[in-house]
């Protein structure tokens, strides 16, 4: 019989992640975006440094905005950055809320100008 290893493998010590609430926030950002036709895809990595949720407007392109969680920045510039197509940083700080705000204003202007 085949051995269980728990998610995301055996390296998964000293990994960094999503906690169920950071998640939940995200994905349902991405709900939203999705629901308003802006994303049609997302991608989710994890390394040993990093957390990174990938929002894309279509598969085959570069992700439109990149939520990264570092915690190694976390006493200094931030544990979240919001990093948008061309790799720059648009947002740091050390929550995520203050970092989904530019996501989240876009998504309100859409929805008054309908």
């Amino acid at each position: 019989m085949g051995t269980v290893l728990p998610f995301p493998g055996p390296s998964s010590e000293g990994q960094v992640g999503f906690d169920r609430f950071e998640l939940n926030r995200i994905v349902d950002l991405y709900g939203r975006m999705v629901a308003a036709g802006l994303w049609k895809d997302y991608a989710i990595e994890f390394r040993p440094d990093a957390a990174s949720f990938w929002a894309f407007r279509r598969t085959t392109e570069y992700p439109e905005y990149r939520i990264e969680k570092r915690p190694a920045l976390h006493g200094r510039q931030g544990l979240w950055a919001l990093i948008g197509e061309a790799g720059q940083v648009l947002r740091r700080g050390p929550e995520l809320g203050s970092i989904l705000a530019p996501i989240e204003r876009r998504l309100l202007k859409l929805v008054g100008e309908g």
